[in-house]
């Protein structure tokens, strides 16, 4: 093993947290620099990893020992930080979704294609074995042809839990581009590119109350659609259909379940990386439940980033900034198309990411 990677964190916010467990004693990673607005949140940080400095954002982006910059920004932020790093020569590792507005998406990659550096974005959970096992299963022809499919996330709002949940009902808010991310990346994984949408969309409360912390019982504006369904019609001719809500309590729908001429797979909650893959064969009575096929066995977040690390020009990262443009692209077309209500191509065409062969936790953590 060579020098470990020089790793520069920018946002030190709760999900910082979980890719500091990760990333912070891993052999192949450094965390050479942290950032935050909030100086003591980055003094704190930087206390507890060995070697590293809490820098202001401007001077860890041209740190000369960091390689790749960890984007953990809020969404607003996503792409001038990006930008700046892709600017300096780094490469970009950023929470989702890769920015607020297409355009701005389209040109951190773009300049990052330019200037010859990488980019990867979230979610990784797509690449544990949860997903990647459906994958293999579906690859495999478990379920003959793949049909169709259909993605549910409802929640009741984040402001119920979250003490600060005013960016989720503001531009680049809402349960799309929160959660859609993690939907959708595991819809491409499974089966392919998207090439058109058609959405519908609704937004029926004008605010919401923030209900813990110390601003509970204030009420903050909806700024953006709170529930958002749509169908997806991939390029191989299957067609997804996925709902996003922040307007309902709960629901019994299988997060993600892919519809083959032969069977059918439910495949568990995106927004973890792992649990159990059930397959139900045409004829059969009972749900089968797989043994992983494929995924980092008990990954986490940074898994993406050290996908990242490892990737070349034969094999791109896995959590990749073409993708994550593309799920952009899909998430604001959807958006468009519930507003002006039509059918909408999409402008971006991806590869399906290689898959990722069963790794041990012991192979990828060493």
């Amino acid at each position: 093993m060579g020098d470990p990677h020089g790793v520069g964190i920018v946002g030190l916010g709760v999900i910082s947290r979980a890719y500091l467990d990760t990333l912070a004693s891993h052999p192949a990673v450094h965390i050479a620099a942290v950032a935050d607005l909030d100086a003591s949140r980055s003094a704190a940080a930087a206390a507890t990893i060995a070697g590293s400095e809490a820098l202001t954002v401007e001077r860890l982006l041209a740190h000369p020992d960091v390689q790749t910059v960890l984007n953990l920004t809020i969404p607003a932020a996503h792409a001038d930080i990006s930008l700046g790093a892709i600017d300096a020569g780094k490469n970009v590792y950023v929470e989702k979704p890769l920015a607020v507005a297409f355009p701005d998406g389209q040109a951190i990659i773009e300049r990052a294609t330019a200037a010859g550096v990488r980019v990867g974005c979230a979610p990784d959970t797509v690449l544990g074995t949860g997903t990647q096992t459906a994958r293999a299963a579906i690859d495999g022809g478990l379920i003959g042809r793949p049909m169709s499919a259909t993605a549910v996330m409802v929640t009741p709002g984040h402001e119920r839990w979250h003490p600060h949940p005013d960016f989720y009902y503001a531009p680049g808010g809402g349960p799309l581009l929160d959660m859609g991310p993690y939907y959708l990346s595991a819809l491409i994984h499974l089966l392919g590119p998207v090439r058109a949408v058609v959405g519908a969309a609704s937004r029926l409360r004008a605010e919401r109350v923030i209900g813990s912390g110390p601003r509970t019982g204030e009420p903050i504006p909806v700024q953006v659609d709170t529930h958002v369904t749509g169908v997806l019609e991939h390029a191989n001719g299957a067609l997804s259909t996925i709902t996003t809500s922040f307007d309902g309590v709960a629901t019994t729908a299988a997060p993600i379940e892919v519809h083959g001429e032969a069977g059918t797979i439910a495949v568990p909650d995106p927004n973890t990386f792992d649990g159990t893959v059930r397959l139900r064969a045409l004829g059969g009575t009972e749900w089968e439940a797989l043994e992983p096929l494929g995924g980092y066995a008990g990954a986490s977040r940074g898994i993406g980033l050290l996908d990242l690390i490892r990737a070349d020009h034969q094999r791109p990262p896995r959590a990749g900034g073409d993708v994550a443009l593309h799920v952009l692209d899909t998430m604001t077309a959807l958006l468009r198309s519930a507003a002006q209500g039509q059918r909408i191509e999409l402008t971006t065409a991806v590869r399906r990411p290689a898959p990722v062969p069963f790794t041990s936790t012991e192979e990828w953590t060493t």
